[in-house]
C-alpha cells in the first residue's frame, strides 16, 4: 500500500511540474511573439529600472502621466557603447549618429537570427547609402567567437557591416536578454522602435520607415 501511495505521489508531482512548465512557457512565449515591433523603446526598457532615489521608473511614469505634474522632457538618445570591427578597431554607436541606424544583435548559433539575415542583407544593399546597418555579434568567446561569426558571414556572402561585442559593452548597454534583438534609431540618435524577436521583411521596412527623414 505504501509503495502504491509513493508511486502515486511521484506521478502527481510529475504532472504538476509538467503543467507548471507548460503554463510558464505560454506566459513567457506570449511576450516573445515573432514579428512584433514595439514603439518608444526608451519607455519600455526603463519600466523596471530604479532611479537614483530607488523609485522605479514605472512609478515615475505614472506620475508623469498626471497633467498637473508632467513636464516636457528631451528625448533620450540611444545608449552608447564600444564594439570592434573585423580589424579590431574600436567603434562607438555614437560614431554613426547623423544617419538613421538599424542596430541588430545576433549570434551565429541563433537560428532565428539566421532566418532574418537575408532580409537585412537585401535591405542593406538597397538602403546602405541612406541607412546605417550595424550587425553586432554577441562575441563572448563561449557562445560565439569572432572566428565562428566571421566564417558564417563569409559563407553566406552577407555584405552588411558586422561588429563584435567582445567586451559585452553593447549587451550591457541595451540589456540584451534574447536574440535576435533589433533597434531602429533615427538620425538624431533617438530610438524609435525595437523588436525582441526575429522580424520579417515587412516589419523591417516598417521600422526603417519610422527613422527615415520625413519629406
Amino acid at each position: 500500500m505504501n509503495k502504491k501511495k509513493g508511486l502515486f505521489l511521484i506521478a502527481l508531482v510529475i504532472v504538476l511540474v509538467i503543467g507548471g512548465a507548460y503554463l510558464l512557457y505560454n506566459k513567457l512565449g506570449s511576450n516573445l511573439t515573432p514579428n512584433q515591433l514595439v514603439g518608444n523603446p526608451d519607455a519600455v526598457s526603463s519600466q523596471s529600472k530604479p532611479d537614483a532615489s530607488g523609485t522605479s521608473s514605472s512609478a515615475a511614469s505614472s506620475e508623469a502621466s498626471d497633467p498637473a505634474s508632467s513636464t516636457t522632457e528631451e528625448p533620450q538618445k540611444a545608449p552608447d557603447f564600444t564594439v570592434y570591427d573585423a580589424d579590431g578597431n574600436e567603434v562607438k554607436l555614437s560614431d554613426y549618429f547623423g544617419k538613421p541606424i538599424v542596430l541588430n544583435f545576433w549570434s551565429s548559433r541563433c537560428g532565428p537570427c539566421k532566418m532574418e539575415m537575408p532580409d537585412f542583407n537585401e535591405a542593406y544593399k538597397e538602403l546602405g547609402d541612406s541607412v546605417q546597418f550595424l550587425m553586432v555579434n554577441m562575441t563572448d568567446s563561449s557562445w560565439d567567437t569572432k572566428e565562428t561569426a566571421s566564417k558564417f558571414i563569409s559563407s553566406e556572402g552577407y555584405e552588411f557591416p558586422v561588429l563584435f561585442d567582445t567586451d559585452q559593452s553593447a549587451a550591457r548597454a541595451y540589456g540584451v536578454y534574447s536574440l535576435p534583438t533589433t533597434y531602429f534609431i533615427d538620425a538624431n540618435g533617438i530610438p524609435a522602435a525595437y523588436a525582441n524577436s526575429a522580424i520579417n521583411r515587412d516589419l523591417l521596412e516598417q521600422g526603417i520607415g519610422m527613422i527615415l527623414p520625413k519629406e
